[in-house]
């Protein structure tokens, strides 16, 4: 779908797009336009009882020379109306599921004034960024569709004074999208097209012409370096695992110590030997979606060209009940040299974790480390599909993780640590084991196990569990891989680590 911008010049014939605030006050071209059709979009207006409500639309079909159909969409009042950057881009992801809806093919909207205190450039790039990130749709594997379930919408113009600015915004916006849309794309592969060696490639050949760094260790890299924890986890499939490492380089500064981003990549998790229900297994292609966002969000920085250095680390293995797979009760030796004592081997995102979280805060002494992983069903027990859960060792981090997500809308929810909880997971064989005693705290003890890796490093980890994927259309996620975690932390790092 292509978006672009121009200047305010009414288009001969098409769809034409207003925004209209509850007020109902008519913009200079919309009102223009109505004293030339006889007040028609007024009365249209007043027939249909439209109210100018946030995200609710009226269409106005014919008697509106020379434009088939008049969009009205509404942008709300004061006090529910457009506040954030995120009512932004729900309003540009609800604009297109409803062209796309009608079939509209093509649509000029037309944004003459500020909306929400946003000037017209930001809001227009904003809206653009939303629309677009709506606009994803995993079909590669159709033989056939019908036409219906196509995307109708191939072109939409965005009109305004200030299109250059908005130009400029929407191609570092866009770049962002780039990321998402490619996570989306690696947490959406089946294990059987996506499993360690073809995403090491897919990360190789979607990155190095960006500029980014590429190196990956093999099976005999992984045992020199002592990383048992992560080996114990692959034993049991045919895929020997990866570790990915990219690293993109954009300080201005020389020297600068860059900040780390490590992610989970079980390309399937079956459980292992502690075998998971039959029942939804198919899901579990998406338990590499935090190394999905790594990947992601290293194509973003890269292709906006952040000024900043960046490390990405992802453990990529598939976890299956072989014959020769970990056992329940065994005991591994991680990098760090601590030993694990494997009660259940469907916990194996933190064993994967243990030592590329090690690797990384030793090899590249980063600022920081934030790792993603769908870790826990525990966490969607506790925030559902509402929020990811938050845990770190550093207030500041958190804090800056929190306001980024609240800007783009991918919300966090930070959870208690400490010694109490730590206690859980001390096992009478070994330094540790990788679950709690008990039922309880299970997202907590798992972060707290992922702790006893990281020393003194700055670090925050974000259990994505229940944000992944979505089984209903959001504002700006159609139903499927949503790429959660790529805008979060690109305006983490925009926001607050780019010089």
């Amino acid at each position: 779908m292509e978006i672009r911008f121009s200047e305010v010049i009414m288009p001969e014939s098409g769809c034409l797009v207003f925004l209209l605030p509850s007020s109902l006050k008519f913009s200079k071209e919309l009102d223009k336009l109505d004293s030339e059709n006889d007040g028609f979009i007024k009365k249209a207006i007043k027939s249909a009882d439209f109210k100018g409500k946030k995200g609710k639309f009226l269409s106005v079909l014919g008697n509106v020379d020379p434009y088939g159909r008049l969009v009205l969409l509404g942008t709300g009042d004061d006090e529910e109306g457009i506040k954030t950057e995120n009512d932004m881009f729900c309003l540009g992801g609800n604009l297109y599921a409803y062209l796309n809806k009608e079939r509209v093919t093509q649509a000029t909207l037309l944004l003459e004034e500020n909306i929400g205190g946003f000037s017209p450039d930001f809001a227009a790039s904003s809206l653009a960024a939303g629309l677009k990130l709506r606009s994803y749709h995993f079909n590669k594997y159709f033989t056939k569709q019908k036409d219906e379930s196509k995307p109708a919408l191939k072109k939409l113009t965005i009109a305004l004074n200030a299109s250059q600015g908005a130009s400029v915004r929407y191609n570092a916006a866009e770049k962002v999208v780039d990321g998402v849309f490619l996570t989306r794309n690696l947490v959406s592969e089946p294990a059987n097209v996506l499993y360690p060696e073809s995403y090491a490639e897919i990360c190789k050949s979607d990155l190095k012409s960006l500029g980014v760094k590429v190196d990956v260790l093999e099976l005999k890299d992984l045992r020199k370096l002592g990383m048992g924890s992560l080996l114990g986890v692959a034993q049991g499939s045919v895929f020997e695992p990866k570790v990915v490492v990219m690293q993109w380089n954009g300080a201005q500064k020389k020297g600068q110590k860059p900040i780390a981003f490590v992610g989970k990549g079980v390309t399937f998790d079956t459980g292992g030997i502690s075998i998971k229900p039959s029942e939804n297994m198919g899901e579990m292609k998406y338990d590499m979606a935090g190394s999905g966002a790594v990947v992601g969000l290293m194509k973003a920085l890269a292709g906006r060209k952040a000024q900043v250095n960046a490390i990405g680390v992802i453990g990529l293995v598939e976890n299956m009940p072989d014959g020769n797979a970990q056992r329940p009760g065994d005991i591994v030796k991680s990098m760090s040299g601590q030993t694990i004592e494997v009660l259940n081997t469907d916990a194996e995102g933190r064993l994967v974790l243990a030592d590329i979280l090690w690797y990384t805060q030793k090899k590249f002494k980063p600022q920081f480390m934030v790792d993603l992983a769908t870790l826990t069903g525990a966490i969607v027990v506790a925030v559902g599909d509402q929020y990811a859960g938050l845990f770190s060792n550093d207030d500041e981090i958190s804090t800056r993780l929190e306001e980024a997500g609240k800007k783009v809308g991918e919300k966090l929810w930070r959870f208690p640590m400490g010694k109490e909880f730590d206690k859980m997971i001390d096992s009478k064989v070994a330094d540790m084991q990788n679950i709690g005693n008990g039922r309880g705290a299970g997202s907590i003890t798992a972060a707290q196990f992922l702790q006893r890796f990281v020393n003194d490093t700055p670090w925050a980890h974000l259990d994505i569990a229940g944000m992944a994927w979505t089984k209903k259309d959001l504002d700006v996620v159609p139903e499927g891989a949503s790429g959660f975690g790529v805008r979060l932390l690109d305006r983490f790092v925009a926001d607050y680590y780019e010089s």
